[in-house]
């Protein structure tokens, strides 16, 4: 990994020694055929202070930089991309938290993620709001000190996990246009009222995807993040930092992916001599590499930019769009070189084939961001 600091080359290799011990590969498929959300792993992040990277010490985190974070997180990805929905969702909601929080809120729900007491995930789509998050129709009323909150969420991950709040954004004020109607809730994912159900997904089955039902729930209006009506800010500050997380995420299962591909090319033979020896799969496998550390690099200067305190969101669009798209080509191919072992479930190939598939639709579809790097060029996208 190109750009990377004596720490932070560190900071890589204490992260990928922590989940080969925590996470073997046998840890991961038991997972999946169980249908259960890491949380032995979830306790070793928490124990080595990983959920405190991006957070400053005064919350109890370690004051590091989201160029840190994306470090940690392609690391995390590196072993499953799963495992990065667990970990990255509670970190950028969190960020969140930081951002737009009070400081009230801030000394309260900080020190409790980094601690590992609650986990956080964030909760925005609907069955009829995607991509168009104006169409949101789940709504809080205000009744005194407290809002009553109705409606339906889907494709939540990690919804039902224990002891986790959900990041949810929803309408207070339907008279205005959504910027200026919407608001965000923390919501304990047991309070009454709150329903959910984990749906059946092709991957990505360990951390989970639900859908969630509100029902009367009753949430103090101290739990709005930003402000009442403020809901729309608090998205847009926390895009760049998501997909920040998605592309690192991406980048480090795609690596991933190349590795596999490339020790099995050395391995296996075929007509007298490993398959790598093949011009076609070696031109493969040399595309594959060179693509990921393309993808690494438009990433790695997003994060930079994003650290300096600048506005790095046409950077970090392209880079969301490369590493989601690259994930995708290299699973791809990575099936063609392993031939039928790839489709075995006895070979992670198979698990990263159905794995990156949510990736250019997660965090912003490859269409949206194409739409968003048009405009910032100057083409007006209808």
């Amino acid at each position: 990994m190109i750009g990377l600091s004596s720490e932070q080359k560190l900071l890589q290799d204490s992260v990928r020694k922590l989940h080969e011990k925590h996470a073997p590969r046998d840890y991961l498929r038991r997972l999946e055929r169980e249908n259960a959300y890491p949380y032995e792993l979830y306790k070793a992040w928490v124990d080595a202070g990983l959920f405190g990277v991006a957070f400053p010490e005064q919350y109890g985190g370690s004051g590091g930089s989201i160029t840190d974070l994306a470090v940690v997180v392609h690391e995390i990805a590196y072993s499953s991309i799963d495992y990065q929905m667990a970990y990255g969702g509670a970190v950028f909601c969190g960020l969140n938290i930081l951002r737009k929080g009070s400081e009230e809120q801030k000394e309260y729900w900080l020190p409790k993620l980094i601690s590992g007491e609650r986990k956080l995930s964030i909760s925005i789509s609907e069955p009829e709001a995607g991509s168009d998050v104006g169409a949101v129709r789940t709504r809080a009323v205000r009744d005194g000190s407290q809002f009553v909150v109705n409606g339906q969420k889907v494709w939540n991950t990690g919804a039902g996990a224990d002891d986790l709040t959900l990041s949810v954004y929803l309408k207070t004020d339907t008279s205005v246009h959504y910027r200026q109607g919407m608001s965000l809730f923390l919501i304990d994912n047991d309070a009454p009222g709150v329903k959910f159900n984990k749906l059946d997904m092709l991957g990505r089955r360990v951390t989970g995807t639900y859908e969630v039902f509100f029902t009367d729930v009753r949430v103090d209006e101290s739990r709005i993040i930003g402000g009442e009506n403020k809901g729309w800010d608090c998205l847009l500050s926390g895009l760049q930092v998501e997909r920040i997380v998605s592309a690192a995420g991406n980048c480090g299962a795609a690596q991933a992916c190349v590795d596999l591909a490339s020790a099995y090319a050395k391995e296996r033979k075929q007509f007298g001599r490993t398959i790598g020896s093949n011009q076609a799969i070696a031109h493969m496998l040399a595309d594959m590499q060179t693509e990921t550390a393309a993808a690494w690099a438009l990433l790695w200067q997003a994060a930079n930019v994003a650290a300096s305190g600048q506005d790095a969101f046409k950077e970090i669009t392209m880079a969301k769009l490369k590493a989601a798209e690259n994930y995708v080509n290299v699973a791809r191919m990575g099936m063609q070189i392993c031939g039928g072992m790839g489709y075995s479930k006895e070979f992670d190939m198979e698990r990263h084939y159905r794995d990156a598939s949510p990736s250019t639709v997660a965090a912003g579809t490859s269409q949206i961001q194409r739409n968003l790097i048009a405009g910032m060029m100057g083409h007006k996208v209808s």
